[in-house]
């Protein structure tokens, strides 16, 4: 006999439960070590067994193109359909973008080669502890300064330091960015506004050194995907697009090449309602004893009043927890959400409570993410439409 609905007593979703990042590996913070020590790179290791070395390593991070995103539209990108064997190093198998799955974040992973518990951008939004206001780590604001927020050289810049060729093709507005300076700066960057030009001048990169390190990036499949979602026409005209740019650059390598194309996240559409989309500005249970709220909708950082923090996590696990993982930090650093260690610089930037959704769901804030809480494709947390990008290869 079914139970009563009155009767339901809501269990919440066991932290094991959640599919880690494959930290150490095979996530993108694997990618640029691996490729590097395949190039001599001192103090980088090949974390992920399956790739074989090559003299020019290119990597184009497509903004927003998950794992499953691709594989569910072959007809959309023909030629990297035709790549999908040889994705990680022709397993056929995805990478782990790490938690959460942002670009912020996972740039951050690729270019450290590092976790975020270790570079320190584990969120779109984060506490800075030493303000106790909330610092988007996208845009930058507010500014904080770059050196101290994270300390760590990049692959790129470690490449430089030992001879490879290191360069960044990418557009012109991020140049001079913060972000690109902890994340991606070594080497030259150069700036492009077009997609074929950036193809094209990542070749004549790749040519410029007998070994060379080259990342390029397009950043709109994920616009489409927020503002359209991921089977909307113009996010599938985006698709179309950069499947023509993978394959003009594949055209063009100079020989001893491996290229490698991957993502930072993927993308998961959430419907328009109440169910779907729950609004911390309006639910006065999520808001009781909420210093802060940070991260995004579908992976958020929670910073508790002083005293409140155990209250905060029965709360929310009692109101989300059979859509929701949630862990108070202790536990979400324990289970290796951010990777195997946390420094210490980090501890206080994750939230109390750490929320990462499981379901179609999201946790809106309507007044104080007015743009946020409108996008139709969301990521950020650990299922695999997320989580998982490829790791497509083309040899020359």
């Amino acid at each position: 006999m079914a139970q009563p609905a009155w009767e339901h007593d809501p269990q919440p979703l066991p932290l094991d439960s959640a599919p880690l990042p494959e930290y150490g590996a095979g996530s993108l913070a694997d990618l640029l070590p691996t490729l590097a020590a395949g190039m001599d790179v001192p103090g980088m290791s090949a974390a992920i067994s399956e790739l074989t070395p090559a003299d020019r390593n290119c990597v184009f991070l497509i903004d927003g193109l998950g794992w499953e995103q691709l594989k569910a539209h072959p007809e959309d990108a023909p030629f990297m359909t035709s790549l999908l064997a040889s994705s990680r190093g022709g397993t056929g198998r995805p990478l782990t973008t790490g938690y959460p799955a942002t670009t912020a974040t996972s740039l951050a992973s690729v270019g450290t080669g590092l976790p975020p518990g270790a570079h320190g951008l584990p969120g779109y939004t984060v506490r800075n502890p030493d303000t106790g206001e909330l610092m988007n780590q996208l845009r930058w604001q507010p500014w904080t300064a770059p050196g101290p927020w994270q300390p760590y050289p990049t692959v790129f810049q470690r490449a430089h330091d030992a001879g490879v060729h290191a360069a960044q093709v990418s557009s012109p507005a991020f140049q001079n960015t913060p972000l690109t300076k902890v994340a991606l700066s070594g080497g030259t960057f150069h700036g492009r506004l077009s997609g074929e030009e950036r193809m094209d001048l990542a070749a004549a990169q790749l040519a410029a050194g007998d070994r060379s390190l080259v990342y390029t990036y397009y950043a709109e499949v994920d616009g489409a995907g927020h503002r359209f979602g991921v089977d909307s026409d113009t996010w599938r005209g985006q698709l179309m697009y950069v499947d023509r740019l993978v394959q003009r650059l594949a055209e063009q390598l100079p020989p001893r090449t491996a290229l490698y194309v991957t993502a930072d996240h993927g993308m998961v559409d959430v419907p328009f309602d109440e169910q779907h989309r729950i609004d911390f500005d309006e639910d006065w249970e999520l808001r009781a004893g909420v210093a802060l709220l940070g991260g995004e909708g579908r992976a958020r950082h929670v910073y508790a009043v002083p005293g409140a923090e155990n209250d905060v996590l029965t709360c929310w696990r009692e109101v989300l927890g059979e859509q929701f993982w949630v862990a108070s930090r202790e536990e979400a650093i324990a289970a290796g959400w951010f990777g195997p260690h946390i420094d210490e610089r980090v501890y206080a930037r994750i939230g109390d409570v750490v929320a990462a959704a499981r379901d179609d769901v999201l946790i809106i804030a309507s007044e104080r993410e007015p743009k946020e809480s409108v996008m139709v494709g969301n990521h950020g947390s650990m299922t695999p439409a997320e989580q998982l990008v490829p790791l497509l290869e083309v040899r020359s």
